[in-house]
C-alpha cells in the first residue's frame, strides 16, 4: 500500500508540474488507488479465525518439545509468531500457509509456562494491505525436573547389579548386619563360626551377615543466586536437581531412606528421610516447585539447622557452588563442623567454558587478561576443594553430564565399604 501511494503521489506531482493541461487529472491516480483498495478489501476481507492446539505432556528441563498448532481458515503466505515466556526458547516465526504446523522449542527452566496469544500476518489479494490479527488461546507447558535416566532403567540396573547381583541375592556374606545361622561346612570362613551357639547345639554353626541397609541419605540443595548461573545451557540448580533425583532413586533402590533439604538465605524446606519410591516421588514433586532465587546463601544458618535435624549419622550430599576462597570460607568452616558427625559428599559443577578458555592461547591483550583472571579463579577453586578433601569430605567436581554417574558410583562405593 505504501509503494502504491508513493507512485500515486509521484504521478500527481508530475501532472501538476507539466502545466495547466494535465492538472485536472492530478487526482486520477488517487481515485484509481482508492478503487483498487476497495476491491482488494472486498476480495480479502479476513474471516474469523480459530486456533487449536494439542495439550502438552510434561517436558523435562533441558530437553526439546513440540507444539502442534492448527489455524483455520488458512490464507496464502500466512505467518505466525508466539510470545515465548522466559522459560521456553522457540522460533521467532513460522509458516502457517498450510494451516497446521509443528513448532519445536527447548525447555530452559522449570515451571508451568503459559502461551496465550498467537500473532498472524498475511497480505491481501492485491498486496495493498497486510492483516495482523492477534488470536487468543490457552496452552500450558509444564516443565519438570529431568528423570530420563531413572525412566530408562539404567540406574536400577546399575544399583541392583552392584549391590545385590543379577539375581538380587541381598549381598549375603558381605557387611555387618546379621542375617541368619546355618551349619558350618568345609570351605566356609572359620571366623564366621558362632562358638556360643555351636556349644549349645553341639555342632558347628556359622553366622551369615549381609550389607546393612536403611541408612539415612540427606540431599542438601543450595538454591542461592550462584546456582542460577547457566552451565551447558541450563541453570546450575536444574543440573544439580537432575543429579540429586538420580541419586535419590539409586538410594531408594539400594534400600536406604532418602531425605531432602533446601536452603538459601535461610532454610526453606526439610523432608525427613523416608524409604522406597514414595520418597523419590515426593522429592520429584517438591523439586519441581522450587523457584529461582536471587539471594545470597547463608551457609552458617543452613548447616547449623541441618546438623540439628539429623541426630543419626547420615550420608549428606551437599550441592553447592562458590566463587573464590573468600566467599567459600564460611561454607568450608560449616561443612567441616557437619563432617564431624556425618559422612559428607560435596558436589559442585565444573564450567567447561572456563576450562577451555584457560587451555586456549589468547589472541590479544584482552584475551591474555581474561585467561589470567580465569586461571586464578580456577586455582582458588582447586584450593577450596583440596581443603574440603583434607577435612574428610568426599568431593565431586565434574562437568554437568558426568555428575550423576560419578555421584551414583560414589554412593555405591560408600555402601560397599560401609562407611556410613
Amino acid at each position: 500500500m505504501l509503494i502504491a501511494a508513493c507512485a500515486a503521489l509521484c504521478l500527481s506531482l508530475l501532472a501538476i508540474v507539466l502545466g495547466d493541461a494535465t492538472r485536472p487529472i492530478a487526482g486520477l491516480p488517487w481515485v484509481v488507488l482508492c478503487g483498487l483498495a476497495i476491491v482488494d478489501l472486498l476480495l480479502s476481507w479476513p474471516r474469523r479465525r480459530s486456533v487449536t492446539v494439542e495439550p502438552m505432556p510434561d517436558i523435562f528441563v533441558g530437553e526439546a518439545g513440540q507444539i502442534d498448532l492448527t489455524v483455520s481458515p488458512t490464507a496464502q503466505g500466512m505467518l505466525g509468531e508466539l510470545d515465548w515466556p522466559s522459560g521456553l526458547n522457540g522460533p521467532s516465526g513460522f509458516d502457517l500457509s498450510k494451516g497446521t504446523v509443528q513448532i519445536p522449542f527447548r525447555a530452559g527452566q522449570r515451571g508451568t509456562w503459559d502461551l496465550s496469544h498467537l500473532w498472524l500476518s498475511w497480505s491481501s489479494r492485491l498486496r495493498l494491505f497486510e492483516f495482523v490479527p492477534k488470536l487468543a488461546f490457552g496452552l500450558k507447558v509444564p516443565v519438570v525436573p529431568n528423570i530420563r535416566r531413572v525412566m530408562s532403567g539404567e540406574i536400577s540396573t546399575t544399583v541392583q547389579s552392584r549391590l545385590f547381583g543379577v539375581k538380587e541375592n541381598r549381598a549375603i556374606g558381605e557387611g555387618t548386619e546379621f542375617h541368619q545361622l546355618r551349619d558350618f561346612v568345609r570351605g566356609m570362613d572359620a571366623s564366621s563360626i558362632d562358638w556360643k551357639r555351636s556349644a549349645r547345639y553341639r555342632s558347628l554353626v556359622a553366622k551369615e551377615v549381609r550389607a546393612e541397609r536403611n541408612h539415612h541419605v540427606i540431599i542438601a540443595l543450595d538454591n542461592g543466586y550462584q546456582m542460577r548461573e547457566e552451565v551447558a545451557g541450563l541453570p546450575k540448580i536444574d543440573q544439580t536437581i537432575t543429579a540429586a533425583l538420580a541419586t535419590a532413586w539409586a538410594a531408594a533402590i539400594g534400600g536406604d531412606q532418602v531425605g531432602f533439604y533446601v536452603y538459601d538465605a535461610k532454610p526453606r524446606m526439610f523432608l525427613p528421610p523416608e524409604p522406597g519410591r514414595a520418597a523419590f516421588n515426593r522429592l520429584r514433586s517438591r523439586t519441581a516447585e522450587l523457584s529461582y532465587e536471587s539471594v545470597e546463601t547463608n551457609h552458617t544458618l543452613a548447616m547449623t539447622e541441618l546438623n540439628g535435624r539429623t541426630p543419626k549419622r547420615s550420608l549428606i550430599i551437599v550441592f553447592s557452588d562458590f566463587v573464590d576462597t573468600t566467599t567459600a570460607e564460611l561454607m568450608v568452616e560449616n561443612v567441616s563442623v557437619l563432617a564431624k558427625r556425618h559422612l559428607i559428599v560435596f558436589v559442585t559443577l565444573r564450567d567447561p567454558i572456563l576450562e577451555a578458555q584457560v587451555n586456549e592461547a589468547p589472541s590479544d591483550m584482552d584475551g591474555v587478561a581474561e585467561t589470567v583472571s580465569t586461571g586464578q579463579l580456577l586455582r582458588e577453586r582447586r584450593l577450596v576443594l583440596e581443603r574440603l578433601h583434607q577435612l574428610g569430605v568426599t568431593v565431586i567436581d565434574a562437568e554437568p553430564g558426568e555428575v550423576s554417574a560419578r555421584l551414583i558410583s560414589t554412593y555405591l562405593e560408600i555402601k560397599a565399604r560401609e562407611m556410613i
